[in-house]
């Protein structure tokens, strides 16, 4: 593209009169569009760049008006609203900006190169007649007109909050809304500035500034970079300057080591990243004279301390995979020679939200580590639920943030801790009910319909409130596999407590009396309940069996267990059907006894006795 704009601005030399205003994103595409321009112009053009880092003296040459020939002004966004170049009569617009955007791979703001708004269009097109007649070139379609954003967004919207935070804690501001701010800060984002600077130190428990924020705001650097400068001291210059911008080596290897090596001795590095490593240089002379005397650290610590949050472990496995001590994933070029390093820290990455590709880290070794972060690595007891592995697993580990120092089995876990883990364990599962568990249900749902008072049962509202009531049977229990043993009956009834299971046994009886005594379960489940038993139990019944009014469904069953019939009219059967029946019972089952009249028979369980 800088090419097109020399071309351009060399034609409009040729067609028109006055100074040119050419506006390109940065530094780097003005020295790109300067070099295309040598020896192309006319002898009464003189180049003149502007930008923020320029030099006062070049800045005022390029401002003043020419007192001979006239001007080609390259030019950053400086020139957009804030400065009139009074000769200007030709702009050509290269159509791009560049803009402080919020970047996760570095964990601050960097400069983004964008495409102009069409509002910012227009203010550079002004600049063209500003103080006469002039031309805009632009370097866009019309069709691409309409894609351009109406305005600029705000930078409060797309910048990193952290040193806006910081800046209204000196002012004893902690809320966003204590102040009027035009367009207020997301507050996701503005919670997750004020996160990051407790965890430096720079803010108390409850956002106010501390003295350690104060001296860091003192600093003209990130907040990350500043905490380095505070602790460290002056040696670690060099290493804010360089983080504070863009990678010198893009390209090279991940290792922060090889920057700072080409940083001290400029003449190793390749010739084209001199002049930003000089750059580097004298920004690191500056902060150094600005900060103070510090601990003794390696540079792998003073990156801990700006990066508490990616100090990364290598996960198990052949792939260069690590988990940060905030939490997050990344992941290594397999190639990178960092990528057998147990323990880095990760100073940029390539921003993706599941598991970033690092693009700058430094191996820090386990002592150097605990040196520098000892206070924040604690000891922690673990007991979770494990869907892997279908269990409970009770753990003592050592943590720093989300990275696992030291693991050991926490052998003296307390029951109550097991049960409540073991509750995620219920969640997954769910209720294995036992029949006797399911007919309890059953019943609790049958007299709830009929109108009576009684806890709900359903398993979705056990499964809501599973906690109150199942919590203290979970003794002992800690696997997938005990808990498919365990018996739910006992706390579904003390669940009912003692006044509703008498309700219920009185409402909605568990199981039916038989002539001899035993005790049949009653199956609630169908409609109407239904019993099965043998037939020959029920001789001598005249009366059909009932519960709360309703008649039961009867499944008879034969001597071997097998159904005969199903009947709700127990008379009706031995008055009608069961003749058929003892017709073709008596031949399979002729050691039982099939009297002709049933109702006058005993009942029994008992095969016929044989003749002496």
């Amino acid at each position: 593209r800088e090419a097109v704009v020399a071309d351009q601005a060399v034609t409009a030399t040729k067609d028109h009169t006055g100074s040119v205003l050419v506006f390109l994103p940065g530094e780097r595409e003005i020295r790109r569009t300067e070099a295309a321009l040598a020896g192309r112009l006319s002898p009464d053009c003189q180049i003149r760049p502007l930008f923020g880092a320029l030099p006062a003296k070049a800045q005022r040459a390029a401002i003043a008006p020419a007192t001979e020939g006239r001007k080609i002004v390259l030019a950053t966004a400086i020139a957009e609203t804030s400065l009139t170049i009074e000769d200007v009569r030709v702009v050509i617009d290269a159509g791009l900006t560049r803009r402080a955007r919020f970047d996760p791979g570095s964990g601050m703001s960097r400069l983004v190169t964008e495409k102009v708004s069409r509002a910012e269009a227009d203010q550079r097109r002004g600049r063209a007649g500003r103080v006469a007649a002039g031309t805009c070139y632009r370097m866009w379609t019309k069709g691409e007109e309409g894609g351009l954003p109406a305005y600029p967004p705000a930078e409060i919207e797309a910048a990193d909050l952290t040193s806006l935070v910081l800046d209204l804690a000196v002012w004893g501001a902690r809320d966003p809304g204590d102040l009027p701010f035009l367009t207020a800060p997301n507050p996701g984002a503005f919670a997750e500035a004020r996160a990051l600077l407790q965890a430096l130190g720079a803010l108390d428990a409850d956002g106010a500034i501390t003295g350690h924020g104060r001296d860091m705001a003192a600093l003209p650097v990130h907040p990350r970079l500043a905490h380095m400068l505070r602790r460290a001291g002056r040696d670690a210059a060099p290493l804010a300057a360089l983080l504070s911008d863009r990678d010198p080596l893009r390209g090279a290897p991940a290792d922060l080591s090889l920057r700072l090596r080409a940083l001290r001795d400029p003449r190793s590095a390749d010739p084209k990243a001199r002049p930003a490593l000089d750059r580097i240089a004298a920004e690191a002379k500056r902060l150094a004279a600005r900060s103070g005397d510090g601990q003794s650290n390696s540079p792998a610590q003073q990156a801990a301390l700006a990066y508490p949050d990616r100090i990364g472990l290598r996960r198990p496995g052949d792939d260069p995979r690590f988990v940060l001590s905030g939490g997050k994933g990344a992941r290594l070029d397999p190639a990178d020679p960092l990528a057998g390093a147990r323990l880095i820290v990760v100073t940029d990455t390539d921003g993706h939200p599941r598991e970033a590709l690092i693009r700058q880290a430094i191996d820090i070794g386990e002592a150097e580590l605990r040196a520098v972060a000892g206070d924040a690595i604690r000891w922690q007891d673990i007991c979770h639920w494990s869907k892997r592995e279908r269990r409970v697993i009770a753990r003592r580990q050592e943590r720093l943030g989300a990275l696992v120092l030291d693991d050991r089995i926490w052998r003296e876990a307390p029951g109550d801790a097991i049960a409540r883990a073991m509750l995620d364990g219920v969640r997954e599962l769910g209720l294995p009910l036992s029949p006797a568990a399911a007919r309890l249900q059953a019943r609790v749902a049958r007299a709830r319909a009929a109108g009576h008072d009684l806890p709900d049962m359903s398993e979705e509202v056990l499964m809501d409130d599973f906690e109150s009531w199942l919590l203290p049977f979970l003794t002992g229990i800690r696997s997938a596999e005990d808990w498919r043993k365990t018996d739910l009956l006992p706390p579904l009834e003390a669940r009912l407590g003692w006044d509703g299971k008498q309700l219920l046994d009185r409402l909605v009886p568990a199981s039916f009396a038989t002539p001899l005594g035993r005790k049949v379960p009653i199956d609630y489940a169908t409609d109407p309940p239904e019993i099965s038993l043998r037939l020959q139990e029920l001789f001598g019944v005249t009366e059909h069996p009932r519960i709360a009014g309703q008649p039961l469904r009867i499944t008879l069953l034969s001597p071997a267990g097998r159904p005969v019939q199903t009947t709700a009219d127990l008379p009706g059967f031995w008055a009608t059907s069961y003749a058929d029946v003892r017709k073709d019972m008596r031949g399979r089952y002729p050691k039982h006894p099939w009297p002709e009249d049933p109702t006058q028979a005993d009942p029994t369980l008992r095969a016929k006795r044989r003749p002496s």
